[in-house]
């Protein structure tokens, strides 16, 4: 059976209900592999989830240069998502330092559509907000690439409401792509009411909490040199504790379905919003398929609002990110 489709905005993009992030294919979470990596991708084809999300900064330009060899000869079977918006010199990747200057945002989308081998890109988002250059620019100069047929739609990515709003008067944002998950719910409060409000649709990146939801966890100091997770503040010392035992909740009610916990993290999402459509990241087929198969997984009131009152902020233990990737944040 194939995924079902989700509607972001109201523009016309239609996208398969979950994604795949594909990030970590390059870099965050251990050694790439290229040929399981590839096999995901087209293992992903084959069940329908053809939305695949990356960015110009994964690697740098290595995710890119992967799916444009994964896809080839496949272009027109999936929804392609890439993203600007951080400063690169050389090659690398310059702290967090941002640059959407409309210059520099023709520069990426030309460079973007080379490595993915493509004509147009079918959602581009800001990665982060640049505080230097005025929303209007940004979505200014997105509008005339769309007008040019180099990109479809436009998003933004963990931008606070006064940007999105100021954005979509310029030209219609179709999504927004946010951190937002069972254990980090800080969009509740201001920017998911004001998608709802103007129509726009929310992609959830780490929706699994960086693999915290699915049970199949350590501690930080347990995972090797370059993974991510060894600086994420929520897998640290009492942190770690705290949130294992919230986590707890997700466990009772995977076992009381027959599924597992990370399936029902994406389930709860799923059953949040219907243009909500989150995008687990994951390298490994094994991975791929179960977190498919939480498109048909049905969650009732009741375990809604257990889950909802076991990881409510107050019960999460610890910060998202480190101090410098929290100031890139726009709220």
């Amino acid at each position: 059976m194939m995924m079902q489709k989700r509607k972001l905005g109201s523009q016309g993009l239609e996208v398969s209900a979950i994604g795949l992030g594909c990030m970590g294919m390059s870099q965050s979470y251990g050694p790439a592999d290229e040929t399981e990596s590839i096999a995901t991708l087209h293992r992903a084809l084959e069940l329908g989830c053809t939305f695949l999300d990356t960015a110009e900064v994964y690697g740098p330009y290595k995710n890119e240069e992967l799916l444009g060899r994964a896809l080839k000869g496949r272009r027109n079977e999936v929804t392609l998502a890439t993203k600007f918006g951080f400063r690169l010199k050389d090659g690398k990747q310059v702290g967090t330092e941002r640059d959407s200057r409309p210059e520099t945002i023709r520069r990426a989308v030309e460079g973007s559509l080379q490595r993915l081998a493509t004509d147009h890109i079918d959602l581009i988002y800001q990665h982060r907000v640049d505080p230097a250059v005025p929303m209007e620019d940004v979505a200014g100069t997105v509008a005339e690439l769309v007008q040019e047929g180099k990109i479809r739609y436009f998003g933004l990515s963990e931008a606070g409401v006064s940007n999105i709003r100021r954005a979509h008067a310029v030209f219609p944002v179709s999504a927004v792509q946010s951190e937002y998950s069972l254990w980090e719910r800080n969009l509740e409060a201001d920017v998911i009411p004001a998608l709802k409000e103007l129509g726009i649709g929310l992609v959830p990146f780490s929706p699994l909490g960086r693999g915290f939801l699915t049970g199949e966890v350590r501690r930080a100091e347990d995972y090797p040199e370059g993974d991510f997770r060894r600086g994420d503040p929520r897998y640290q010392g009492g942190n770690y504790d705290a949130n294992v035992r919230a986590a707890e909740a997700v466990r009772s009610v995977a076992s009381s379905l027959g599924v597992k916990p990370g399936q029902v993290a994406l389930a709860w999402i799923l059953h949040k919003g219907s243009d909500f459509v989150p995008i687990p990241g994951t390298k490994r087929r094994t991975y791929l398929e179960d977190n498919i198969a939480a498109a048909s997984i049905a969650l009732n009131a009741e375990q809604m609002k257990a889950l909802d009152a076991a990881l409510a902020p107050g019960n999460v233990s610890g910060k998202r990110y480190n101090d410098t990737i929290m100031a890139t944040i726009d709220r």
